[in-house]
């Protein structure tokens, strides 16, 4: 029986000595984040990636699904909820505008990018910092897919919120950690900021150069140590991993992720690893989003998902090992040898 938390999807490649490269880290969202400036002054970069920091830091405080915050406190009043009494709740600008993103991406994942399973995720255990190897009761199981909690049963009014089903329990950390390279790269701007490379966990969103050439990130391979590929990031993009190597446990020789699909209740098992390449005006957000219900897909229908989310550039590396990649992702990699 064996128990893991792995948080480093991709490989930041940073070569050359002697660059004018500042780099910043913390530890936020339950992971570790890097902020790298390229170009800039010390006094410069220091106050720009404080910025940020900062920021991430307040949207950890708001976002967490099991900690006090604000989510929690919504949570809490929409499982007071029912048929004939839906609950009302007022919401943060900011927040009413994520849910709302999140409800229309959940609509364009057909359910399979579902927030509202919250309940589920707990259930599994993977609402926690540390996590045991067990299974939930089945029944446990059959009675939150059947309340079938969805982001379709919130309704969003300006600031206003109101729901009917208590089952729902909102958990964006499929959503959070893109969301906030997004306002990253829009803080750094401001700020006078062209060239940096920022780093949640492994979801990546580049601006500009590494002096005269682009950003340079690996993939990391699913069962083994080092990167599986590398590409080349251009300015604007982003690119998202969700693999069943960053929050798992093991029990009697088989798998299980974090990664819960809503039909079943049960954690996705035909997949190991899905990344996305994005390039949007929320790169971030949409490839951080749209790995997940591709990753639950698995190869029977990822490619269809795929082109319904708008996604061109992905690569599935399936149960079995195999790799399928689309054709706009299959000319950008670089492949290692020795990990393939």
């Amino acid at each position: 029986m064996r128990l893991a938390f792995a948080v480093l999807l991709v490989l930041i490649l940073l070569v050359g000595c002697g660059e004018k490269l500042h780099k910043q880290q913390s530890y936020v969202f339950g992971t570790l984040v890097e902020i790298t400036l390229y170009g800039e002054s010390e006094d410069k970069a220091r106050h720009a990636t404080n910025l940020v920091l900062k920021e991430f830091d307040s949207l950890h405080q708001t976002l967490h699904a099991w900690q006090p915050g604000a989510l929690e406190q919504l949570n809490a009043q929409i499982a007071q909820a029912s048929a004939t009494q839906p609950i009302q709740a007022r919401l943060t600008p900011e927040l009413a505008a994520m849910l709302t993103d999140a409800q229309q991406l959940s609509a364009r994942a057909e359910g399979l990018f579902n927030p509202a399973i919250g309940n589920l995720v707990r259930l599994w255990g993977f609402h926690s910092d540390t996590f045991e190897s067990r299974l939930p009761d089945a029944a446990e199981i059959e009675k939150w897919v059947k309340a079938k909690p969805a982001m379709s049963d919130l309704r969003i009014e300006g600031v206003m919120l109101s729901s009917r089903n208590p089952a729902v329990r909102l958990d964006l950390g499929g959503y959070a950690k893109g969301y906030a390279l997004d306002q990253a790269a829009a803080t750094l701007r401001r700020e006078g900021v062209g060239n940096a490379l920022i780093n949640i966990g492994g979801n990546i969103i580049a601006l500009g150069k590494k002096g005269n050439q682009a950003w340079k990130v690996g993939i990391q391979h699913p069962r083994r140590a080092g990167a599986l590929a590398m590409l080349a990031l251009h300015d604007g993009e982003a690119i998202g991993t969700s693999g069943d190597y960053q929050r798992f446990f093991e029990l009697d020789g088989k798998r299980y992720c974090h990664l819960i699909d809503p039909r079943s209740g049960r954690p996705a098992d035909q997949t190991q690893a899905v990344t996305v390449i994005v390039q949007s005006e929320h790169a971030g957000t949409l490839s951080d989003v749209a790995s997940k219900p591709l990753f639950i897909a698995g190869p029977a229908d990822w490619r269809r998902l795929a082109g319904r989310m708008g996604i061109s550039q992905a690569m599935l590396i399936a149960a079995d090992g195999s790799i399928e990649t689309l054709p706009g992702m299959a000319q950008r990699l670089q492949w290692n040898t020795d990990t393939k």
